[in-house]
């Protein structure tokens, strides 16, 4: 029995910022992060941009919280959960 049980895959969450919503239910999302130099000790911000499927209207500006998930199209692979 056990083993037929499936495992519950863990899925990133990360939050971000809505910066383009000139898409069909489809909207980009730029997550900050920081991130400390492995030499200089200094503390440097990335930044990384997403495509997110929503399917509500989201304006640019918005904060969101964005989920991992299935190849929905060709960059598309992230769902937006909720909005803040």
């Amino acid at each position: 029995m056990e083993k037929e049980e499936k495992k519950k895959q863990n899925k990133r969450i990360v939050e971000g910022v809505v910066v383009g919503n000139q898409m069909d239910k489809t909207v980009k999302v730029r997550v900050d992060r920081l991130e400390r130099h492995p030499v200089y000790k200094k503390v440097i911000k990335r930044k990384k941009v997403y495509f997110a499927r929503s399917e509500e209207k989201l304006n640019i500006g918005d904060k969101v919280t964005i989920r991992e998930s299935r190849p929905l199209s060709k960059k598309i692979r992230w769902v937006v959960v909720k909005e803040e």
